[in-house]
């Protein structure tokens, strides 16, 4: 466990790519297999479910540190970060023996889930006693679900390759989907024979660059080099079809197993040696898509019963062919693969496998006046694509653009706030905000980014000096702040007293112009979900 432990320090003590593959193949080399297994599930950002409610651990830290609660808070609020209070407040252990991370995690963590609250304590207690404080700030870092550090997914891939000389590719492959740390995983994870991977594996996603949505597309050339589609609210993913068996992934690198049984029953019509990729969509039989609050409904959930299969039917949008009768035609320019896609789905007549179909233009103006009724098919705009480029891999500037339309926006007043984690855990970041219901402020979202850093500090100040009253936490201040914010979507919800959740809610400036007498009303916010 101490390996474990400065492992994570040493990550967290540098900026440089290097330095942490480096710290993190040299554990891996060392590692035992199990130990390497839950090293590499919580370094790809895996946690363990919240083992002991926080709310006691710092109960029963204050008394074993001797401290009153309020103090014992208030260093809280100060350091931002439970773990590394725990780690500073609680007198420093003498440690007994050297675990490994796996006997920590199996034996002496989990476990602690199924205790009474005294026993829990005990247990707590006896952790706290028997490790220092660089020890103990990692293993409460475990213990309240909190644990991250600065590297990627693809870093740990990286590392692991260098470690094991297995393909970054195969490591990265092997990683995707539901697992769980054992001896065995990891020892499959860099083994050298490939075989296992191949009938599965799906390609890197090619992504798209944002266009201003003020400037236009102007300036990325001529509209004759570029189709246009719609650009679809839903699940980006690749439908495989090799080996007589079907596999959906997400964007994510997660293996969809029996989630969408409409696609994997469509797939089966499909020849071996096919990969489309798409967007996954809830929609009706006639061919309307869905808003994604109707595909929010399956999400997550591992099996879907007949009645959610009804209400909510989804459809893949095949939109590309990465590869077709075995072949890997991402080199083939878009207008080549687009032809072969057209004909492979005209031959596959399925309701839920449908080709995304081009918007019809010749010009960027035609574009512009099609792309303003987005909203009315429940697209977030267009997906502009140069017909002679090929599928390339990641964020490549030139040959995929999202030319989204303008966010919903509206002027709002700050009521609360709360500060933020890590290098913003001493500052008041997180704020909700409100509109007016006749002479009442009700809030209605949550915005956390949008300020520069000098602004941020200016809030934060005022968040200071007009303090009304103290919720944990949160505090509610003085109405006097406008914020403009900006947000993707709308819909109903009955969890919140506004009537309406609101998608991806950011700040788009301060309005130092408005009082907060001049802010929105509900009515109008509950307008637009009308339009």
């Amino acid at each position: 466990m101490i390996r474990f432990a400065e492992l994570y320090h040493a990550l967290d003590s540098t900026t440089k790519t290097n330095e942490k593959i480096a710290a993190m193949s040299s554990y891996f080399a060392a590692a035992p297999p199990l130990d390497a297994a839950w090293a590499t599930y919580f370094l790809c950002g895996n946690k363990l479910s919240r083992l002991v409610p926080n709310k006691l651990l710092r109960i029963w830290a204050a008394e074993e540190a001797a401290i009153p609660d309020w103090l014992f808070d208030e260093s809280y609020h100060a350091v931002g970060d439970l773990a590394e209070t725990l780690s500073l407040v609680v007198p420093p252990g003498e440690m007994v023996a050297d675990e490994s991370l796996s006997t920590w995690v199996e034996e002496r963590l989990q476990p602690l889930r199924r205790l009474d609250e005294k026993t829990q304590r005990e247990r707590v207690t006896e952790i706290w006693r028997e490790t220092p404080s660089p020890l103990r700030f990692v293993v409460m870092k475990l213990i309240t679900g909190a644990f991250r550090v600065g590297v990627s997914k693809r870093l740990v891939t990286r590392a692991i390759a260098q470690q094991s000389g297995v393909s970054a590719d195969v490591v990265s492959h092997r990683l995707m989907g539901n697992w769980k740390p054992s001896k065995h995983f990891f020892e499959s994870l860099v083994d050298p024979d490939v075989q296992d991977t191949l009938a599965s594996q799906p390609y890197p996603f090619c992504l798209a660059h944002p266009i201003n949505v003020d400037d236009g597309p102007r300036e990325i050339g001529d509209a004759s080099a570029f189709v246009a589609e719609w650009k679809w609210d839903g699940i980006r993913g690749q439908v495989i079809r090799r080996a007589d068996q079907t596999f959906i992934w997400s964007r994510g690198e997660e293996l969809m197993e029996n989630r969408w049984p409409e696609i994997e029953a469509a797939a089966e019509h499909l020849p071996d040696g096919t990969v489309l990729d798409g967007e996954i969509l809830a929609a009706l039989a006639d061919g309307t898509v869905l808003p994604f609050a109707q595909l929010q409904r399956r999400i997550g959930r591992k099996t879907v019963g007949k009645k959610l299969l009804t209400e909510v039917p989804v459809v893949f949008h095949a939109f590309d062919l990465l590869e077709h009768n075995g072949e890997d035609i991402r080199d083939q320019p878009f207008d080549d693969r687009r032809g072969q896609l057209e004909q492979l789905l005209g031959d596959c007549e399925h309701p839920h496998l449908k080709i995304t179909e081009l918007v019809a233009g010749e010009t960027w103006d035609e574009w512009a006046g099609v792309r303003e009724l987005s909203r009315d098919v429940n697209a977030e705009g267009l997906m502009l694509k140069r017909k002679d480029a090929p599928y390339d891999v990641g964020r490549v500037r030139g040959t995929w653009w999202k030319w989204k339309v303008k966010p919903y926006t509206i002027d709002a007043v700050l009521i609360y706030a709360q500060k933020g984690h890590g290098k913003r855990a001493s500052l008041f970041t997180d704020y909700t905000f409100a509109l007016w219901d006749g002479d009442q402020l009700v809030p209605f979202a949550k915005a956390y980014s949008g300020l520069d850093d000098k602004e941020i500090r200016q809030v934060d100040r005022f968040v200071r000096q007009n303090t009304k009253d103290t919720f944990g936490p949160v505090r509610s201040v003085t109405p006097t702040l406008v914020m403009e914010l900006a947000f993707e979507g709308l819909q109903r919800s009955k969890r919140h007293k506004s009537g309406v959740a609101t998608r991806f809610p950011r700040i788009l400036r301060w309005r130092h112009d408005k009082q907060p007498e001049d802010a929105n009303q509900l009515g109008e916010l509950l307008e637009m979900l009308d339009d």
